[in-house]
């Protein structure tokens, strides 16, 4: 290399170029020539280690080096050569510019911390993942542990940087920092807390750019459009933009809306209320009525042919109709509104269906649908609710069945 700089500047001089031209222009063209040579050695290194690790890991019976391939090791450890390397050329590269090598060498040397935590922090993934894995270490805080390690792991490396940039020992810089340490947690309280919860909140995945997130506290509800060191800043639907400090996401309650986008539905979760004096026991023309309905025309026939045989059994005397068993309006009210809910283009039938009663109140019988809608987007998922509960409003009539609602001033008038 030291050869091949030296012919590149005598070149230089015999095309007309002063010495100092000559020397940064000579400079200029072996960082480049030394980039360009690292570069090509990086790419080469990383894609045979992948071919060998992942060719490795297809004949082996263990799932961690498959772990590993997925979480980057060797990608990441393919580097090393090319930074030892660029360590090795610094003296012929700077033959002439010896001041500027303390400057090449501290860069190198924070490439190299860097390069060490991206490592460890894939090597610990892999393992975390592994672990997970295994029956007898399923219920532990494997997540936990990680977490504590790279936290240690990021201040050594941080420290290290700090003291590789200010030329200061180590040790030397720990002690130094370790006396300031009230003043500067005094001062620097809030970007402390910040980082801190930033990198909790990045190791979790609590939250990601594009998130819809609601936190009511700070009156957020919609899209994370920025994450930094102080605050994350949430685009509400509204169109206005909420601050909200980034150690809050640690300290309070949010609700993240993550899981829903990302799963097969959205959910519906809402009830009508029953007048309780409208539920009764079914009579045979109401029964023969109600048969007419096609959704539920074969359970009508069905279920009633399985009390007759039962009350018919049991010799059960019907002129008093609480006797034996019967059908309720009600009851083929719910078994109409699952019918329904089954047959709706609209809801994804893989996902959880059922119409349930909730505990009678004095405001009405609540009957609850819980599904999902297929469509997932708020508009959509909203115009699917909707439907759903007109027809549900419109339904309850043919099964002479009341809404409960509190009388109005009119209707007292008329009927006092």
């Amino acid at each position: 290399m030291k050869k091949i700089s030296h012919v590149l500047y005598e070149a230089l001089l015999s095309l007309g170029f002063s010495e100092q031209s000559a020397q940064y222009t000579n400079l200029v063209v072996s960082l480049i020539l030394i980039l360009g040579l690292i570069w090509l050695l990086d790419y080469a290194l990383t894609k045979l280690f992948i071919y060998i690790i992942t060719k490795f890991s297809v004949k082996t019976k263990t799932h961690l080096d498959d772990l590993l391939v997925k979480n980057k090791v060797p990608k990441n450890l393919a580097h090393i050569l090319p930074l030892i390397l660029a360590f090795k050329v610094t003296p012929y590269v700077f033959t002439d510019f010896k001041p500027y090598i303390a400057y090449w060498d501290k860069g190198l040397k924070v490439c190299g911390v860097i390069l060490i935590l991206i490592i460890v922090r894939s090597v610990l993934k892999s393992l975390e993942d592994y672990f997970k894995t295994q029956p007898n270490l399923k219920d532990k805080p494997i997540d936990s542990y990680s977490q504590v390690f790279m936290i240690f792991a990021w201040i050594i490396g941080l420290t290290s940087v700090f003291a590789i940039l200010t030329s200061i020992p180590f040790l030397n810089f720990i002690t130094g920092l370790g006396a300031a340490s009230a003043v500067i947690l005094l001062i620097f309280k809030d970007t402390i807390l910040g980082f801190v919860a930033s990198i909790q909140v990045s190791i979790n995945d609590m939250v990601r750019i594009g998130d819809w997130i609601t936190f009511e506290k700070y009156g957020a509800d919609g899209d994370v459009i920025e994450i930094n060191l102080a605050t994350v800043k949430v685009q509400n639907f509204d169109k206005t933009i909420t601050t909200i400090p980034t150690y809050a996401l640690i300290s309070d309650s949010f609700k993240n809306w993550r899981g829903m986008t990302e799963s097969e539905g959205r959910r519906i979760k809402r009830s009508v209320k029953i007048k309780q004096d409208s539920v009764r026991f079914l009579k045979q023309e109401d029964i023969e009525r109600l048969k007419s309905i096609q959704l539920i025309s074969n359970y009508i026939t069905t279920k009633q042919s399985d009390i007759d045989k039962f009350n018919t059994l049991n010799e059960i005397d019907k002129n008093t109709p609480i006797n034996g068993r019967n059908l309720t309006n009600i009851g083929l009210f719910r078994k109409y509104l699952e019918a329904y809910l089954k047959n709706h283009p609209a809801i994804n039938k893989d996902m959880t269906l059922m119409v349930r009663q909730l505990e009678p109140t004095g405001q009405g019988w609540p009957l609850e649908l819980y599904a999902f809608s297929a469509d997932k987007r708020w508009e959509n998922y909203e115009h699917i609710m909707s439907d759903i509960f007109d027809h549900i409003v419109s339904s309850v009539s043919y099964f002479d069945l009341e809404l409960f609602e509190f009388p109005n001033k009119n209707f007292v008038q008329a009927h006092s």
